[in-house]
């Protein structure tokens, strides 16, 4: 649900693609952790935009990983690129259809109460490793974690590879906890109009609270 999230996920598979990489998606929810106090858990709601997404891509994942790699990239591409609502039910089960699979999942998804499960556990193992936001990386082979990179432009190519030696290399230096790129007023209007499609087609007003 989250544009910035989409931008690394389109410069992962880049990545993954161009060197081998093991790719693993997660679930994260930024509706729990940007929750205002008293309000409703998004796994004690009917549906709830983007949990429930989560939610079904974990029914897809028990079948085969390759069905939430898919997944994702039609829903985020569906939201960010072409400003459908695919956290609205029957758009999710349209997008189903378009993957060859039975629409009914989305409700099998949601009438399953292990998915909440699922999705909680990651959400929980996310917060244990000191994350707070979207995109994180997590980095199995030493359990090392790294917010980011934010792009909004998406490198491609060799310059694709460069850009995960560089990320790669923040992780000789523990206590490098952050680098950060002012956004001037250019900047600001450049992101504007590339999420232009997820700005109008969400149904909801982003809160975000501060970051520790």
């Amino acid at each position: 649900m989250c544009p910035y999230a989409f931008q690394t996920s389109v410069w992962m598979r880049e990545v993954r693609d161009r060197t081998g990489l093991e790719v693993g998606w997660r679930f994260f929810s930024l509706e729990e952790v940007n929750r205002a106090e008293g309000k409703k858990h998004p796994w004690e709601r009917e549906w709830s935009y983007g949990w429930s997404m989560m939610r079904v891509g974990a029914r897809l994942r028990r079948d085969d990983p390759a069905l939430l790699d898919d997944w994702y990239l039609r829903a985020a591409t569906a939201l960010h690129v072409d400003g459908r609502k695919p956290h609205r039910p029957e758009v999710a089960r349209a997008l189903l259809e378009d993957m060859g699979l039975d629409p009914g999942l989305v409700d099998e998804a949601i009438a399953d109460e292990t998915t909440h499960d699922e999705v909680r556990a990651e959400h929980e193992a996310v917060l244990a490793g000191g994350g707070w936001g979207v995109p994180t990386l997590h980095f199995t082979d030493d359990d090392s974690w790294l917010f980011g990179p934010v792009v909004v432009d998406p490198p491609t190519g060799d310059a694709a590879v460069r850009l995960w030696d560089l990320v790669c290399g923040w992780r000789e230096f523990p206590h490098l906890y952050e680098l950060q790129r002012p956004k001037r007023p250019a900047d600001i209007a450049l992101i504007a109009e590339r999420f232009r499609p997820y700005l109008e087609a969400r149904d909801w007003i982003t809160v975000q609270k501060e970051t520790p």
